[in-house]
């Protein structure tokens, strides 16, 4: 019971976000872009920095980076390795990808996982984040008409509900 009526409080806080729906979901993309580079404590902090510089939301930003979250860590990094590494004609697997891999999968702190990643040197670093580059640039242009649409959609909910309330003082 407790976890529907925290997920209900999050639902209203997320149709109550004001701005603009172009701001809004601009900021979600961002925060999405953010979410598929495996920098992984510093995810929320590119988001916001990149929702200052292009003008956007910077909480759905924060909000957006959760697409990474413990469940599917260990698949953005395991494709955002193979991207980068098929892209930059490595091989595909080494000792270092499985330990960062088995790392995630045993639930390691993501600052030991960071502390692998950047253990292994430029070229891995590289790898990584080319193609967690790739996956942002692919994921985050429909990720903003999406959320264009849902934030449109509820101003459109919003403004009827408000006419409705409206109609109802005035019928009393």
């Amino acid at each position: 019971m407790k976890f529907q009526r925290q997920l209900k409080y999050y639902y209203l806080r997320f149709i109550r976000l004001r701005g603009e729906p172009g701001e809004l979901a601009l900021g979600m993309a961002l925060g999405i872009f953010s979410g598929m580079m495996p920098i992984l404590p510093f995810q929320t902090a590119l988001g916001v920095a990149l929702a200052i510089l292009f003008r956007g939301s910077k909480i759905t930003a924060a909000i957006g980076t959760w697409v990474s979250n413990p469940f599917n860590w260990y698949f953005l990094y395991y494709y955002s390795y193979k991207l980068g590494a098929h892209i930059l004609g490595l091989p595909e697997q080494n000792a270092v990808f499985s330990s960062v891999m088995t790392a995630i999968q045993s639930g390691e702190e993501s600052m030991v996982i960071l502390r692998e990643i950047l253990g292994a040197g430029g070229i891995f670093i590289s790898t990584f984040l080319l193609g967690g580059l790739i996956m942002g640039l692919v994921v985050a242009p429909p990720s903003y008409f999406l959320f264009l649409y849902i934030f449109k959609r509820i101003r459109v909910w919003r403004r009827t509900k408000k006419g409705n309330r409206n109609r109802h003082l005035q019928e009393q």
